[in-house]
């Protein structure tokens, strides 16, 4: 399969094989009015299989979100065919209304205009707390 190379625009890498379309939905790409190429179980080097997503735009996205989902994450900016910068993400202290809490005695499943909001709890096992019930969102992601 050949997808062809961007001119300009984005290339969210190193994405957890099997994780893209996730990304894709937190992210509202399918919002934009420019081609996407999402990218599933490529050879990867490095773990074997990765997802990779293209964007034929320069577009703000929110890198809390993907360094919530998977810190190894690499945004790749490209212009005129060529990689102008490289971000690499880090692990956000707090998140807002990208996960939910599952335990179902939050006071998140009762009141629903709270925000879900998470922090960091244990880096090194990616694992973040709900911040009104301490119910773990974890590595098992």
């Amino acid at each position: 399969m050949k997808i062809d190379s961007l001119q300009r625009g984005l290339v969210i890498d190193h994405i957890a094989a099997g994780k893209g379309m996730e990304i894709y939905k937190l992210l509202e790409l399918d919002k934009l009015d420019c081609s996407i190429a999402i990218i599933k179980n490529a050879r990867s080097n490095k773990t074997g299989k990765k997802d990779m997503i293209k964007v034929e735009d320069r577009i703000d996205i929110d890198l809390e979100v993907l360094g919530f989902i998977d810190p190894n994450i690499t945004v790749n900016v490209i212009e005129d065919g060529r990689i102008i910068q490289k971000k690499v993400l880090e692990l956000p202290h707090e998140v807002i209304n990208v996960a939910k809490c599952k335990n179902p005695r939050c006071i998140t499943s009762v009141e629903q205009g709270l925000p879900q909001v998470f922090r960091l709890a244990e880096g090194e096992k990616l694992t973040y707390r709900c911040i009104y019930c301490e119910q773990e969102y974890g590595s098992k992601r």
